[in-house]
């Protein structure tokens, strides 16, 4: 009697287990997957990036600024931040679809995002201005990496 018990104790953790998935706590959603996703028969044609963003420190950092992006007084401002992230999501599905095209809509799209928030920069006050500034640096430089790290970049 005690070994059936353990026994179907035992199999109902083994498959309670083994059934249930892994929570995903990343701010990017797989609803911009698709978006970004090149055809299958574009995909063989294409130059791999030869990258895992996944496993990329440069592009987990982009990922982890992304989700703690402060938000300011101005509302402008925060409309413009909200532009500049979705770029950035962009961006890593591309380079995660192997998508130069999607890649290089994505990085123009930061830059006149990044542009409209430059100008926008002159009207916080100092402790905001170092706050923003702070972000800005860090993403344009792990941006750089990934960039350099891309052949034919």
């Amino acid at each position: 009697m005690k070994k059936r018990f353990f026994f179907g104790v035992l199999i109902i953790i083994i498959t309670s287990s083994c059934a249930t998935e892994k929570l995903n706590l990343s701010p990017l959603s797989n609803n911009f997957y698709s978006e970004t996703k090149g055809s299958d028969s574009d995909r063989g044609s294409k130059k791999s990036f030869n990258i895992n963003i996944k496993e990329n420190i440069n592009a987990s950092e982009i990922s982890n600024i992304i989700s703690t992006f402060p938000k300011f007084k101005s509302n402008g401002l925060n409309d413009e931040i909200t532009s500049l992230k979705y770029s950035l999501q962009n961006y890593l599905y591309a380079i995660d679809a192997n998508n130069s095209a999607g890649k290089s809509r994505a990085l123009k799209s930061f830059e006149k995002s990044y542009k409209k928030i430059q100008k926008q920069r002159q009207n916080l006050d100092r402790d905001d201005d170092e706050v923003l500034n702070r972000y800005l640096v860090r993403l344009k430089t792990n941006i750089s990496v990934i960039e350099d790290a891309l052949p034919g970049s």
